[in-house]
């Protein structure tokens, strides 16, 4: 296993890590997802661990709780061999106190995970979207407060805006607050919207990308086909409601790709549709999930070799659109473009 420094913090972690979104299976998305009960999630840390895959990604609203419980039954008595990634800030109810990044809001849930998890402390809280409604000093001035606890380590955002983390990153360098190191964000060949101000930021502040779905919402696993139906196993026919939408014929020409380059490298499409974002500026670690042993194993071989250059290529033209303003000059206006090179 490859490990690489998370943003331009020390904290080593795997090139791979393990998203719990399929423990628990409670509620109409997460139901689709998976449904591990704690000792097949225990069996799927002990194959991660076994390969070096350490760091594992959970959140209050996954499973209305019920996956950090599961993750914490998984780990228990080997804490000290793992990571803990989870994130908070979206609603777990309908009360004035059950959504955003306030003081209270912060610290009630921080206790909440750690009992859920069964730890004193986590290594990487992440605020799972921006809260317009709190100041940025008061969000960040509280997770000081906890990191100076002992109960955070590092700090950490996820689905921001450009605008929303270069904000909270100059607010924390003028009280000398902790930084965020990481932003957990939508990443893969039918989404590469990071790229166009995500990833510049990411590159320019030290701010290291963990990626959710690779597989484009579950869209490049090698089932979805140009005139096939859907598989009938396949979860979109519960989820793709609460997906981006998808250009279909790019989709398939993505796919057609993948399918060409799978051949040529004895690869599955999955595993080659991460090794390219493996190859991408910023990424510190993808988020792989997997309702069974089987299609985890199949995700951990897309480490431990490379796409060759050319194949890189084909994948980068296949998957390519035109930024919109403001971000699309660089690609029509040479002079725009020696100024501000595209981050590939």
């Amino acid at each position: 296993m490859e490990y690489r420094n998370l943003g331009a913090s020390g904290l080593k972690v795997p090139v791979l890590s393990f998203g719990t979104g399929t423990f628990g299976g409670q509620g109409p998305l997460f139901s689709a997802w998976g449904r591990s009960g704690a000792e097949e999630a225990r069996r799927l840390v002990d194959i991660c661990l076994e390969v070096g895959v350490n760091l594992f990604d959970s959140a209050d609203v996954y499973s209305n709780g019920a996956s950090e419980e599961i993750l914490g039954a998984a780990i228990k008595g080997r804490r000290d061999k793992v990571l803990i990634s989870t994130k908070m800030s979206l609603p777990t109810g309908d009360g004035p106190l059950d959504s955003g990044s306030s003081r209270h809001r912060l610290l009630t849930s921080v206790e909440s995970a750690l009992r859920r998890l069964g730890t004193d402390y986590i290594d990487l809280l992440q605020l799972h979207a921006f809260d317009a409604f709190t100041p940025i000093e008061e969000v960040l001035s509280t997770l000081d407060t906890l990191v100076r606890a002992g109960k955070l380590r590092y700090t950490g955002v996820s689905n921001f805006s450009g605008w929303q983390l270069m904000k909270s990153l100059a607010v924390a360098d003028r009280h000398s607050w902790p930084r965020h190191v990481a932003h957990q964000v939508y990443y893969s060949l039918l989404g590469r919207d990071y790229e166009w101000e995500l990833m510049p930021l990411a590159r320019d502040q030290g701010v290291g990308a963990l990626v959710w779905s690779p597989l484009g919402w579950g869209r490049l696993t090698g089932k979805i086909r140009r005139d096939q139906p859907l598989p009938q196993t396949s979860r979109l026919h519960a989820t793709a409601q609460f997906g981006p939408p998808v250009d279909e014929q790019r989709l398939y020409a993505i796919v057609d790709v993948l399918d060409a380059i799978a051949d040529e490298t004895g690869r599955t499409v999955p595993q080659v549709a991460i090794a390219w974002l493996l190859s991408r500026p910023t990424v510190s670690s993808v988020i792989i999930g997997a309702r069974d042993e089987a299609q985890l194993r199949d995700n951990l071989g897309a480490v431990g070799w490379s796409l060759s250059a050319d194949q890189l290529k084909r994948l980068d033209e296949v998957s390519v659109v035109m930024p919109p303003y403001p971000y699309y000059p660089y690609r029509i206006q040479d002079g725009f473009a020696r100024l501000n090179p595209p981050p590939v």
